[in-house]
């Protein structure tokens, strides 16, 4: 066992930094007999060091890239962003033999491949649990406690934003653009939500989820996106009708050899366990093949839980042997296949805003016929007249592609309003 006090330089003083800085002073007594070793911050750097945090820091040092070549034995990295200084900085600290402690997923997603070989070479640990789904032990659980039978798929609501969002229209019935503004006053959206409404932030820890599922390196790439958007109160409104909620969705399935990763808003059964992760929270549905279906939720963000994950890293990485990043030696990890995800079958629901004349439904069904899109269900709604009319479906079993054509064909049609709407409804 390694012995002496583990020193710990932390770059990044917001919320999560905030709250490490806190539980290693509140609990440092017993996370330290935990470690098996001391815990001691020694160093640490963030944008301003006057702001007030509530918190007592020591070491301060206003160039963060030298916590990388100062006597921690353990850097963690709380800046985000996947290249400069974050970069450089996990990089060189990995480089100068010192375990790193990340929660920067847009990092790992891009390069984790490479930092994982570094920290191989150096004999070192990478350890990210607060990057893929906050205060859930996901990154643990798909490294470590799931591999005896493989798993076949997993599935998250990975996007704290997005769920609040999607709550919030269904209980309010208001649209995207005021409970997006709400979101933004209340602080659970950034200024700019770009990242995380339009799926980017759910693709970045769907990545890691899927590397460490599948054993296979990081492939952001080939993550298919969509984000919400184009959701509208009549969507989440037809889906209850239906006994559904939507709710955005990161999903990654083993298909033969191959893995389909998808990020997009989904039809979830109204009884099951996804569709009853409500507000901020997250949740994380893993089919672990002959082991059977495990669900994981909680807090995916803010202080406390967020700060939990990282801690939790830093006591591993003081007291244990260093491990594979992603579960297998980064020599092992495959490269991943993807899977043709336009030909992904599922049952749809799908939108159209029409012309209330006659023929309009029928030229809708014989599209999809066209297209061997058979139909289960349907919601006409009547509205004044001259106005346009939504007509909702239900379709059976079909493949996403064949959806697709059969749409296209119909937005083009001068009886159509706007462009249709398809939500893929997820088992």
């Amino acid at each position: 066992m390694t012995t002496g006090a583990c020193r710990i330089a932390i770059a990044g003083l917001g919320t999560v930094g905030t709250g490490v800085v806190k539980a290693l002073a509140a609990r440092g007594e017993d996370l330290s007999r935990r470690a098996g070793r001391e815990l001691k911050i020694v160093a640490v750097s963030a944008r301003d060091k006057n702001k007030a945090r509530g918190i007592t820091v020591t070491g301060w040092t206003d160039d963060p890239l030298s916590l990388a070549s100062g006597d921690a034995d353990v850097v963690v990295e709380l800046i985000g962003g996947d290249e400069g200084i974050a970069r450089q900085l996990v990089e060189t600290a990995l480089a100068n033999g010192k375990h790193v402690v990340t929660a920067n997923k847009a990092l790992l997603a891009k390069h984790g491949l490479a930092l994982a070989k570094l920290a191989e070479e150096k004999g070192v640990t990478l350890k990210f649990e607060a990057a893929a789904a906050g205060g859930i032990p996901i990154v643990k659980v798909l490294r470590e406690d799931l591999i005896a039978h493989g798993v076949n798929a997993v599935k998250g609501i990975l996007n704290g934003t997005c769920n609040y969002i999607l709550t919030e229209m269904e209980a309010s019935g208001r649209g995207f653009a005021e409970v997006l503004k709400e979101a933004q006053e209340k602080g659970y959206a950034e200024a700019d939500p770009t990242l995380d409404v339009d799926g980017g932030d759910t693709a970045h820890k769907l990545a890691l989820l899927s590397a460490l599922a599948f054993g296979t390196a990081p492939d952001l790439a080939s993550v298919a996106v969509e984000g919400i958007r184009h959701i509208t109160p009549d969507d989440i409104a037809f889906a209850s009708e239906f006994g559904f909620r939507i709710k955005l969705l990161g999903v990654a399935r083993k298909v033969g050899e191959k893995v389909d990763q998808k990020v997009h808003p989904a039809m979830v059964r109204a009884r099951s366990a996804l569709a009853n992760v409500s507000g901020a929270a997250n949740g994380v549905l893993v089919d672990a093949g002959e082991a059977g279906s495990f669900f994981f939720s909680g807090r995916g963000a803010g202080e406390a839980p967020t700060a939990s994950a990282v801690i939790a890293d830093i006591v591993e990485a003081a007291s244990g042997t260093p491990s594979p990043v992603f579960g297998q030696p980064a020599a092992g990890l495959k490269k991943l296949e993807p899977a043709d995800g336009k030909q992904a079958v599922s049952p749809w629901y799908l939108r159209f805003e029409v012309l209330d004349v006659p023929g309009v439904l029928a030229f809708i069904a014989g599209k999809l016929a066209e297209e061997s899109v058979s139909i289960e269900s349907m919601i006409q709604r009547v509205r004044a007249p001259g106005a346009p009319v939504s007509i909702v479906m239900i379709t059976h079993e079909a493949a996403q592609s064949s959806v697709e054509r059969a749409l296209k064909a119909i937005g083009a049609s001068d009886k159509v309003r706007s462009r249709p709407c398809m939500i893929p409804m997820e088992s």
